[in-house]
């Protein structure tokens, strides 16, 4: 079923759960993320950031193709163009078939986040997608320039931005940060932030940079409010360890074997993230 993530987050924001949205960049990622779902009778929101769908796949060649797997599967599947940051690609998603897009307008001020985050909500409205906005930024793991306190979102300034914007999920910042963690390292979460943006918002919470946060602090966003938990690395990397493996077992390998193979080894780490999330079964 191919859907926007309208109802999968309004159904999970009343249910108290989250939909695991993870990160892919062409067939073979999408097909593990789909079936992965399907196996746990989960919805699922395949994620395609700026850069992946700038450099390897276009538009209008990956949402056929998204489309597709959804109508092929019996659970809910939603395809999302992820931290989108130009209004024309934004524009061009949607006309090409994406479901959702995330408007990443948070290098803005205040005024400038609001108004384009509220002028693609509007143009979403005739493709009947949906639509989430961030408040607050992040930071990346990558040369150690991890989220901090000025960075996190204020919980009046989200209120403010949802009612103004008209957005159907709001990103975050209370702690997490883009990219790999190092080994050992665990973010501490701000959940007296998480909570109180959840009380004046009321609407579906986003946690971005998900991958390495540690199964407790997974699980206390969930019970706290978050209602859409994105995940790119920890599924990337189980791709890349399956595929050294496979090598290591098999030097000759056929790379057609070894895509396969990846794919299956690939839905472990989506499968624990939708149990993490409590959204198994919780499809349509």
């Amino acid at each position: 079923m191919y859907v926007s993530m309208k109802g999968m987050l309004r159904r999970a924001n009343e249910g108290n759960y989250a939909v695991m949205a993870i990160n892919c960049f062409n067939i073979e990622t999408a097909r593990a993320v789909i079936s992965a779902a399907q196996s746990l009778r989960a919805p699922i929101i395949v994620n395609i950031v700026q850069e992946h769908m700038v450099k390897h796949c276009d538009s209008d060649l990956i949402a056929p193709v998204i489309k597709k797997l959804a109508e092929q599967a019996s659970v809910e599947v939603a395809l999302n163009f992820d931290h989108g940051e130009e209004l024309g690609l934004l524009k061009k998603a949607l006309a090409d078939g994406y479901s959702s897009v995330m408007v990443d307008a948070s290098g803005y001020d205040l005024e400038g986040n609001i108004k384009m985050t509220r002028e693609i909500v509007e143009f979403a409205r005739q493709f009947d997608a949906s639509v989430e906005g961030e408040i607050g930024c992040m930071g990346a793991s990558e040369g150690g320039s991890y989220t901090d306190d000025d960075m996190k979102t204020n919980p009046d300034e989200a209120l403010r931005f949802a009612l103004e914007t008209g957005i159907d999920a709001l990103a975050i910042s209370f702690g997490s940060s883009h990219g790999n963690y190092p080994e050992g390292y665990t973010p501490q979460f701000d959940f007296e932030r998480l909570k109180k943006i959840k009380e004046k918002t009321k609407m579906p919470l986003v946690l971005h940079g998900g991958s390495g946060s540690g199964d407790d602090n997974i699980r206390k966003c969930v019970e706290y409010g978050i209602n859409k938990i994105n995940v790119g690395c920890d599924f990337m990397n189980a791709a890349v360890e399956s595929i050294k493996r496979q090598i290591a077992e098999d030097p000759d390998i056929n790379y057609w074997v070894m895509m396969h193979r990846t794919e299956q080894d690939s839905q472990e780490i989506v499968k624990k993230y939708i149990r993490l999330s409590k959204s198994e079964g919780k499809s349509l």
